[in-house]
């Protein structure tokens, strides 16, 4: 018995579009909310939301049996986090601030068993494996574990190239907020300069045969990122979204 099919790591090496929202809470309640609302993935992050590994673990449980694949954010690519958060049962992982070829062969590493990685085989007791329910479940993980890096600064960007040629990166977001800061724009993500990088980095990506993501929720800067070739496209936060629907009902019933 193998390890479980990672239907997202597929539709990205098909070419398909994938849409997806960002999970803020940190709770399983609203994560299965947004599990049901109709999305084909939900990230949960663990790099600005205030999650931890039992938080992430909680969500990944109640997301598992819902539509939407489930992808990971950690804060940092250290390979203790990365083994922890695997055998939670996470099969795909985002990776902030990648800036070179370099870090992003050692996270590859990272999620890979031996001969081809470092990840310790604590498979026995871990969650991915169903409890040694999986026999086979570490010779068959590593073709299952879907890597995406985060590259967001000028650095990264000088990089790219030698980033996306190596073997094992399935696809590579572009962080636009961070991107913007470094840039000299903070806060200001749809400034010329810094859509044009965007753009010329997303087609790179795409050129190179691997997948390009982004964020945005908005509608007109979506449907830029996808003409230039944005595979996995995140289209909103569940944080921001409540705020905002919260504020626009107060003012409706408060002002005046």
């Amino acid at each position: 018995m193998p390890a479980p099919h990672n239907a997202f790591k597929a539709a990205l090496a098909r070419g398909e579009t994938v849409f997806g929202c960002w999970l803020g809470f940190a709770h399983p309640y609203p994560a299965e909310i947004a599990g049901h609302a109709g999305f084909d993935w939900l990230l949960i992050d663990g790099e600005h939301a205030p999650n931890d590994l039992p938080t992430i673990a909680a969500q990944l449980q109640v997301l598992e049996p819902l539509p939407p694949h489930a992808v990971v954010r950690l804060p940092m690519g250290e390979d203790w986090a990365i083994k922890q958060v695997l055998d939670a049962g996470a099969q795909t992982l985002l990776i902030p601030l990648v800036e070179s070829a370099e870090q992003a062969r050692a996270l590859v590493r990272a999620t890979r068993y031996p001969p081809e990685g470092i990840r310790g085989m604590g498979a026995s007791f871990a969650r991915a494996s169903r409890f040694s329910g999986i026999p086979d479940y570490v010779t068959t993980a590593n073709a299952e574990i879907c890597l995406l890096l985060q590259v967001e600064t000028r650095a990264g960007l000088a990089a790219l190239d030698d980033i996306l040629a190596v073997e094992g990166v399935d696809g590579v977001f572009i962080g636009p907020a961070d991107l913007s800061a470094d840039m000299g724009y903070p806060g200001r993500a749809d400034a010329p300069e810094v859509q044009a990088a965007i753009g010329d980095a997303l087609e790179r990506i795409r050129a190179a045969g691997r997948a390009p993501g982004i964020l945005s929720s908005d509608d007109a800067a979506i449907a830029r990122y996808l003409d230039h070739g944005a595979q996995f496209v995140a289209v909103g936060i569940d944080v921001t979204m409540l705020a905002a629907a919260l504020r626009s009902r107060a003012a409706r019933w408060t002002s005046g």
